[in-house]
């Protein structure tokens, strides 16, 4: 199993540095991540809007050490959202942040990302749009979902992401369908434990359609947020039976990672949303989307042996 090995590389210095010097890296992170600061994304913006397909967007970067780097991750973010007004999008460019980002795991570090986030969240509800809040390792959610619920009481359309290899997932699932909340599902790109995770792919897949199931059956706005053509044909067949339209819920897929299904999708007529990464801390996204889906490791090894 490469998965784990290759989220341990995210982790390492070692690797950081011998990976992010190697001269193919940036041709082959930039499959994933198209640029590196607001400049070079409003083109892109542009360009998938203009054929049909949404957005949500992701500044990178989770090595947040003090307080200070919080609140540059934050202006950040709504350096975004001041050049995204003009574009007047509304939900269909949206922003998903990683609490991390925002000074989660800094002494007091709760109540510094809720205060961070928060103008965020306010800011893009002030130009018609939304944020979502992305899951991260076991350890951060019980914050992640207080956040959440207390974001929620002032803007209830704040969505939140669910994984469905952790054994908890299943009974978040049902408190957050009952809410009425916008949740976007993943399989998890995380190392957990197998006292808190189904380890077997097949384990994982079968949490997925029963958490799909209880999302589309209850309140809330699903999103699904999967590559497998499989669990995709599920998903809609899955909207049909509860009777959904095609606006009440939504496809999300990675930026650079079958792009022609987005577009199938799109000329359906289902929403699609492409999650678009940008920044210059790279490095941690780029390993997970490696870990998560053998292609894209034989892409970048591939990448390595023909043109480093």
């Amino acid at each position: 199993m490469l998965g784990p090995v290759i989220l341990a590389a995210s982790r390492s210095d070692r690797m950081r540095r011998l990976i992010s010097a190697a001269p193919v890296t940036k041709q082959v992170v930039d499959r994933f991540i198209p640029g590196e600061d607001v400049d070079d994304i409003v083109p892109v913006v542009l360009d998938l809007t203009g054929q049909g397909l949404e957005l949500t967007m992701d500044v990178v970067g989770e090595d947040i050490t003090s307080p200070a780097q919080a609140a540059a991750a934050r202006d950040a973010y709504l350096e975004l959202v001041d050049r995204l007004k003009p574009l007047e999008l509304g939900t269909r460019a949206e922003m998903s942040v990683k609490l991390s980002m925002f000074g989660q795991a800094l002494e007091g570090g709760h109540e510094l990302a809720l205060s961070n986030v928060r103008p965020v969240v306010e800011a893009a509800a002030e130009i018609g749009t939304t944020v979502t809040l992305d899951a991260e390792d076991h350890t951060t959610l019980d914050s992640m979902f207080a956040i959440h619920e207390e974001l929620r009481k002032d803007f209830p359309q704040t969505g939140c992401v669910i994984q469905a290899y952790l054994f908890r997932t299943e009974a978040d699932a049902r408190r957050l369908a009952e809410s009425g909340s916008r949740v976007r599902l993943v399989k998890g790109a995380y190392k957990e434990p197998a006292s808190v995770a189904y380890q077997d792919k097949h384990e994982i897949d079968r949490a997925y359609v029963r958490i799909l199931r209880t999302l589309m059956q209850g309140e809330g706005y699903p999103m699904i947020g999967s590559h497998d053509p499989r669990l995709i044909a599920i998903g809609q067949e899955l909207a049909h039976q509860a009777g959904r339209k095609p606006d009440e819920y939504e496809f999300q897929m990675l930026y650079g990672i079958r792009t022609d299904e987005h577009l199938r999708l799109a000329a359906e007529g289902h929403r699609m949303r492409v999650y678009t990464a940008y920044g210059t801390d790279w490095y941690g996204y780029f390993m997970r989307r490696l870990a998560e889906k053998p292609a894209n490791l034989r892409f970048f090894a591939r990448s390595m042996l023909t043109k480093g």
